[in-house]
């Protein structure tokens, strides 16, 4: 395995960010040789004055010559860190931008599935925090813990060519050192497992109580998620505390016995120098070298522990990348736009099925309605339509193409869908239209927010279509913000509709303008919708009732009143429930 290879499955590098630790770590390693380079001045200026009193040329006749290789040493010393620098945050930063929008090109392919099982604030602390601390690692940790290893394994060599006694006096202390690091990896690790997880729970507390805030205060919760969140802050500074204290009790411990190697040097060299097997010169050379090497070597161990904790966080993003992606053909040839369930079964989760052996045809030019009781599979039958998940079993096709077989992105070209849980960005009414369809004119979202009864609403807004909403829509009501997810979709004009209780939060007047205008815009085109109001299905052309996961009645909606059964219940049920009145 190369080495470029090697960084990037062990980092989550690119080719590119491979290549460029690799320049990073060559530099950092150049910058650890020039900081040698003093010794061999003070060497050199040592030796001409043992000269000087033996005779030789008068030290003061060489202070120029010594003051300017001071002056070159101290201008490679800055060249060297100057360009490692440079190399290195180009590379880091270049990188980190690359990483960010592989991530999010990535968990953009990703089927729904993924984000069903997968905490929002967690992938939003992994795109953050654990990016924030990969650039940490890749600035200031790797490159000088690879460099420090090469110039101390260069240097170590020569230093055991010269003289293997002094250079093993100086030297033992780096591979028990090393190995005292190495063998801890497994707590260092499960310290910053913890840690992580202790930060994701804050993360969880605190996005919860952002998206109920409204909730929090109606029910007067204020003070139970303040003491569930201080909780949560205090575990996690727990976690932290412990982290950071056992990890710096390990690196302390063996930087302490690094300088060991610094008292045996003295020993040996001592030793040596009075028994003659060594001159008082070069023993002071391998004394300036191990303390000049000690300084990298020391920096080595603490970033070995940086290290082992942030591979944990790149496990965690290499889990994202590993993730198998929705993939098909990037065009399809439909015939005809009849959606067709055949046989099809689903389960989120292994042994809970949803749906079972469902099978129905939603035609093209024709209102199809899927009823049912709360947690039938109503709304989870519409996202298979749209390929949002895959099937477990049988077949879901439109215009009889499997749309397993499809790319998400070239299939969902054919479709215009309103949820029931709206979102709508921080822009202008205008804007939030025309994500509908990218390049529409203006008089086309102005017509398609006409149909969807826009008008009424946004025409009381300060600047009408150019007005702001909000995060989210955060200034308009519900209703509203349905309304606008309901133009786009209409200016979006695709041969298949899907409504997913679409006219939930609208009032009986604009439920009764909007279906109105939906049944202007489905000639020719595939309608899907769920509710749970009857009197918004009465007028399709044919209902799917579904029961515990299964189709217990289908056909039209006087057939299915005659017929009796589940749908007849429960437009009784709603006929009754709108004669209820406070006694």
């Amino acid at each position: 395995m190369t080495l470029i290879s090697r960084f990037m499955r062990e980092y989550g590098l690119s080719e590119q960010g491979a290549k460029g630790l690799r320049k990073s770590i060559a530099l950092s390693a150049v910058c650890n040789f020039t900081l040698m380079l003093p010794v061999f001045v003070i060497l050199a200026a040592a030796m001409h004055i043992a000269e000087a009193l033996d005779g030789g040329t008068p030290p003061s006749e060489m202070i120029v010559l010594y003051v300017a290789a001071a002056f070159f040493v101290v201008l490679v010393i800055f060249v060297a860190h100057w360009f490692q620098y440079g190399s290195l945050y180009i590379s880091v930063y270049s990188e980190s931008g690359n990483r960010m929008a592989a991530l999010a090109e990535r968990l953009r392919k990703l089927p729904l599935s993924f984000f069903a099982k997968r905490n929002l604030s967690d992938l939003t602390s992994m795109m953050v925090s654990d990016s924030a601390m990969l650039d940490q690692l890749f600035s200031h940790n790797i490159p000088q813990m690879y460099g420090a290893a090469v110039s101390t394994t260069v240097v170590g060599a020569l230093m055991f060519v010269y003289d293997w006694r002094m250079a093993l006096a100086a030297l033992w202390v780096v591979p028990v050192t090393l190995v005292i690091i190495r063998s801890t990896r497994r707590v260092q690790d499960r310290l910053s497992q913890r840690t992580i997880l202790a930060h994701r729970e804050v993360s969880e507390c605190v996005q919860q109580g952002i998206e109920t805030v409204r909730e929090i205060r109606s029910c007067n919760r204020a003070p139970m998620y303040m003491m569930d969140l201080e909780g949560k802050l205090a575990a996690s500074e727990k976690a932290m505390l412990r982290s950071e204290a056992g990890v710096g009790a390990i690196v302390q411990t063996a930087s302490v016995l690094l300088r060991f190697g610094i008292a045996t040097t003295v020993l040996a060299g001592a030793y040596l120098t009075a028994s003659g097997g060594l001159e008082f010169i070069e023993f002071l050379a391998y004394l300036y070298v191990a303390a000049v090497l000690y300084d990298p070597l020391a920096l080595v161990l603490q970033n070995m522990a940086a290290v082992f904790s942030a591979k944990v966080r790149v496990s965690r993003m290499r889990e994202i990348s590993e993730e198998p992606v929705q993939e098909g053909a990037d065009s399809m040839d439909p015939k005809g736009y009849d959606i067709v369930f055949d046989d099809v079964s689903f389960s989120y989760k292994d042994g809970e099925s949803v749906l079972s052996g469902v099978s129905f045809t939603a035609k093209q030019g024709e209102v199809t309605a899927l009823v049912g009781p709360s947690g039938s599979g109503k709304s989870t039958a519409a996202r298979l339509a749209a390929r949002f998940w895959d099937v477990d079993s049988g077949m879901v096709t439109l215009g009889g193409v499997d749309v397993s077989k499809i790319d998400p992105e070239v299939l969902l070209s054919n479709y215009s869908v309103v949820f029931q849980d709206v979102v709508l960005f921080k822009d202008t009414v205008m804007e939030n239209i025309r994500l509908g369809r990218k390049g529409a004119t203006d008089e086309e979202v102005l017509a398609a927010a006409k149909a969807a009864q826009c008008d009424s609403f946004v025409s009381r807004l300060p600047e009408g279509y150019r007005s702001m909403i909000g995060e989210n829509g955060a200034t308009l009501s519900g209703g509203e913000r349905q309304r606008i997810s309901i133009a786009r979709a209409l200016l979006k004009d695709a041969p298949v509709i899907l409504l997913d209780e679409a006219t939930a939060s609208l009032d009986v007047e604009n439920e009764t303008a909007v279906q109105k205008a939906i049944s202007e815009l489905v000639r020719d085109k595939t309608v899907l919708i769920i509710a749970h109001r009857m009197r918004t299905v009465a007028g399709a052309d044919r209902i799917v009732v579904l029961e515990n996961g299964k189709v217990s009645q289908q056909g039209s909606p006087a057939e299915l009143i005659e017929q009796g059964g589940l749908y007849r219940h429960m437009v009784e049920l709603q006929s009754e429930s709108s004669q209820w009145s406070i006694s």
